[in-house]
């Protein structure tokens, strides 16, 4: 008995000092750096569970974690990464164990606990999802939150909205959210109208199941008069703003939409009677705090019935020494569909 308590003292002590490289942000006389710099594991916050991170992926927050938003991260130096794909190095908690494969996607990882971004992340059990039959780590994370997002997006929208009634609209539709929505509702049917900035990009939103496209500079002009002519039966919004005004503004009847981005404006300049006359309906999505069980149920969904065919066409893969330039792009609107980032390449 005490051989093995000694051993598994040593074994505690060998994983606080494993070294890793992590992409970190850090914060001198109010301006924000990115480096790629190798740390140890006793840095890590308490936690249940050490995963051995293999893929990430990048979004719209971890930009802004990366560029100093402190609303997303109050404290620097700090390592974004708001998903991680990897497998169990110690777990304290008996519904883990060595070697499994899981996921770890929102709550705080990557806004005020070390990320994805890191080749090693320690956090609750609580936070963590087996990985699903029917999906590899690297197309957990091709998915991701936006994936999950959409997928929770479609959830909410397809109680109230079916495809017998009408077209729904798509904004962002090049962005995670997006393109992932742009996939799951053409799998189920749905009539889709993407609304984009990117000319060049149609030819790849018609090959995600876009049937209509819309220009962004068409469909964002304001309109102060109330209410609009019927045309949609709902819509997926990722960026707020007056595209989500004039969308709900041409919603039909008992339409519906949802909304889980403000990029575009945090505001909403509009009068209720849309809401009233027509019945419609405005539901916020966040994948951030979403429920554990339904968590689980979601990501089984996404890795089965709901797993797109064409999964691999909307990703890009890259090594982490190429992730500052990726979040460039990102902020600057330039990056299309999922880029992931491989996180068990050598620096």
């Amino acid at each position: 008995m005490l051989q093995r308590f000694c051993l598994y003292s040593e074994f505690l002590i060998n994983m606080r000092n494993i070294t890793y490289n992590a992409f970190v942000v850090e914060e001198l006389n109010g301006k924000f750096t990115q480096t790629i710099q190798t740390l140890t594991t006793n840095n890590l916050p308490v936690g249940d569970i050490l995963i051995r991170v293999h893929y990430s992926s990048i979004n719209y927050k971890d930009a802004l974690s990366a560029t100093g938003n402190k609303g997303v991260t109050k404290k620097y130096p700090h390592t974004p990464g708001i998903d991680a794909a990897g497998v169990v190095e110690f777990s304290e908690n008996a519904a883990y164990k060595i070697g499994d494969e899981v996921i770890v996607t929102g709550y705080d990882l990557g806004m005020n606990t070390s990320g994805g971004f890191g080749q090693y992340i320690r956090v609750p059990a609580e936070w963590v999802i087996k990985l699903p039959v029917g999906l590899t780590l690297k197309e957990s994370m091709i998915i991701g939150t936006a994936g999950f997002t959409a997928g929770i997006s479609l959830l909410r929208l397809h109680d109230l909205v079916k495809p017998a009634d009408g077209k729904i609209i798509v904004t962002g539709a090049t962005g995670g959210v997006g393109s992932v929505a742009l996939m799951l509702l053409s799998m189920l049917g749905y009539q889709t109208v993407a609304v984009s900035g990117k000319e060049s990009e149609y030819e790849f939103l018609r090959h995600l199941g876009a049937h209509e496209i819309i220009s962004r500079e068409e469909f964002q002009n304001e309109d102060k008069r109330p209410m609009l002519s019927a045309k949609y039966a709902g819509a997926i919004d990722t960026v707020g703003g007056p595209i989500l005004e004039n969308i709900l503004k041409t919603l039909n009847p008992l339409g519906a939409v949802t909304t889980c981005g403000s990029v575009s404006s945090t505001e909403l300049n509009m009068t209720v009677f849309p809401f009233i006359l027509r019945g419609i309906s405005l539901i916020g999505i966040s994948a951030q705090n979403y429920p554990l069980a339904l968590r689980q149920s979601l990501w089984e969904k996404l890795a089965k019935e709901w797993k797109p065919d064409n999964l691999f066409d909307i990703y890009s893969e890259i090594s982490l020494n190429e992730l500052k330039s990726r979040i460039d792009l990102i902020l600057e609107g330039k990056l299309k569909g999922r880029t992931i980032i491989n996180m068990t390449n050598d620096i």
